[in-house]
């Protein structure tokens, strides 16, 4: 896809704008499969199983990479000006905001984009904010409402503005320290149904 400022980009997001009102946001709750079909027209790479919300705003489909299982849950705003990868299981909660791009505001505002990853079996709260470049360690927490401005390492829990590590998941790391090939399955506190409500 052409750079985010060409007439190209602005055509085609202008297209999703529409159909995403018309088609993706009208859509009823249970018909995910219509969801990962209207985003996969418009460039987005979609694995097996993704749940995405009839309220998810995707920015870009283009420049978003959901792996097998990964949930984005109501309202979410996927701003993908630069990719956004949501990896296997991963769940994003309601009203997060997972943001791409930024302002320099010391060379006149010059748009700045960075590419965000939620890795596998990794937990994004409600009401958190992403920033751009941002990348989530797998099987790592971040709590309700945090801000999130730095990398996560995998298995870590972080919480608050801005996200300070509060605690290990020490699940996850006695699964890596036994070897255990099980350790990046979906566990029950991440359920992505369970999860999306919280």
């Amino acid at each position: 896809m052409d750079s985010e400022h060409s007439f190209g980009n602005k055509l085609a997001r202008v297209a999703w704008g529409l159909v995403w009102l018309i088609f993706f946001r009208c859509s009823l709750r249970c018909t995910f499969g219509w969801r990962r079909m209207l985003l996969r027209l418009f460039g987005a790479q979609i694995g097996d199983g993704v749940k995405v919300y009839p309220s998810t705003k995707v920015w870009a489909p283009w420049n978003l990479v959901m792996d097998d299982g990964s949930c984005m849950g109501d309202y979410v705003d996927c701003y993908c000006v630069g990719k956004i990868r949501i990896c296997s299981n991963a769940v994003v909660s309601q009203y997060s905001y997972l943001c791409g791009a930024t302002h320099d505001y010391e060379d006149e505002m010059k748009l700045v984009t960075g590419d965000i990853e939620i890795g596998a079996d990794a937990w994004v709260c409600a009401d958190v904010f992403i920033g751009p470049g941002v990348n989530v360690g797998e099987r790592a927490v971040a709590g309700a409402r945090s801000v999130v401005i730095r990398d996560v390492e995998s298995g870590t829990v972080v919480a608050g503005n801005p996200a300070k590590e509060i605690s290990k998941r020490e699940k996850f790391r006695q699964d890596k320290q036994d070897g255990d090939e099980t350790a990046n399955v979906m566990h029950p506190e991440l359920d992505t149904e369970h999860a999306n409500r919280r």
